[in-house]
């Protein structure tokens, strides 16, 4: 955290713990180990990359063809007319009058905050690359892995081969507990896309891959609900302002539902009282931001195993 790499910390984690996991599934299909891991790796390349390149493909033929800024920009005006009716009188004056003037508007935002929006481009472009290198640490770190029976003698290596055992146990531990909440999250937003929404006549195109997306993105813990949520969002668009907030509304209760999610599975599988992983969750949050709510758990699953293997707990 001291460093900002995060990203990478568990970006790299993931990605080894998932071809781990696929290596020993495939392994026992498969006689040599080098085709296994490779096997396993490209498996994992799927997951995680099959629902980006579709939603991509998606937007980018839409910004091809002009569609998507044109569409949105025909339901802003939409949108605003809706809410010049709904809203007081009083509070109109706070609204643009028009799509073009929302237009001005932007332009005029984006003049004067220029240099704060390319700061955080360039964070955006660095929190992705630091993402990318770090599955592909994980990769490598998976496929070129020794056997476990590959113990070293010497110290150093000892220790950092316990440490990272340490680190890599209690991560699995909330991992798992994650893979349980991501699909709970998936779940429930199905409910919305392929109950709720058809019922009432207004389908989202790609549901499939946002229900995809919904449950890779899942992985992350609170931060993964936001990255489906907006394009969620973002599709409601089309279909109005009334669309739109029903679905903010529920997106955002699946969201404020996942922190007592994490608390209740999470803290059952690392053995801590939801009281417990609350507290660390917002202590961490408070000292260090997001990063630190994102590590609160797997830390405090290392806590109790250290505090466990002393009989302190």
């Amino acid at each position: 955290m001291a460093l900002h790499l995060t990203a990478v910390l568990f970006a790299a984690l993931t990605a080894y713990a998932l071809i781990s996991a696929l290596y020993v599934f495939i392994s026992g299909r498969l006689k040599t180990r080098a085709a296994a891991r490779l096997l396993a790796v490209a498996a994992a390349a799927c997951c995680v990359g099959l629902p980006l390149y579709f939603i991509g493909n998606w937007a980018g033929d839409r910004a091809v063809s002009g569609g998507m800024g044109a569409g949105l920009l025909k339901q802003a005006a939409s949108v605003l007319e809706q809410l010049h009716t709904l809203l007081p009188q009083n509070a109109e004056q706070y609204l643009p009058e028009s799509a073009e003037h929302l237009r001005a508007m932007a332009a005029e935002a984006l003049h004067l905050h220029a240099a704060q929006i390319q700061a955080g481009g360039m964070d955006a472009l660095r929190l992705f690359g630091h993402i990318i290198a770090g599955l592909v640490i994980g990769a490598i770190a998976a496929v070129q892995a020794p056997p476990e029976r590959a113990v070293s003698d010497k110290p150093l290596v000892r220790a950092a081969s316990q440490g990272f055992g340490r680190l890599y146990h209690s991560f699995i531990q909330v991992f798992g507990a994650q893979l349980k909440i991501s699909a709970l999250n998936t779940a429930l937003t199905a409910v919305y896309l392929l109950g709720i929404l058809p019922l009432i006549g207004k389908p989202l195109p790609l549901t499939g891959a946002l229900l995809a997306l919904t449950f890779a993105a899942g992985l992350l813990p609170v931060v993964g609900n936001l990255i489906s949520n907006t394009f969620i969002v973002l599709l409601s668009l089309s279909h109005g302002l009334t669309l739109t907030l029903l679905s903010l509304s529920w997106l955002v209760g699946i969201h404020k539902l996942e922190y007592f999610f994490n608390a209740h599975i999470i803290g059952h599988k690392i053995k801590a009282a939801a009281w417990e992983l609350l507290t660390v969750m917002i202590a961490m949050e408070a000292a260090s931001g997001l990063p630190g709510l994102i590590c609160a758990p797997v830390m405090y699953a290392q806590l109790k195993s250290i505090w466990a293997e002393r009989a302190w707990v």
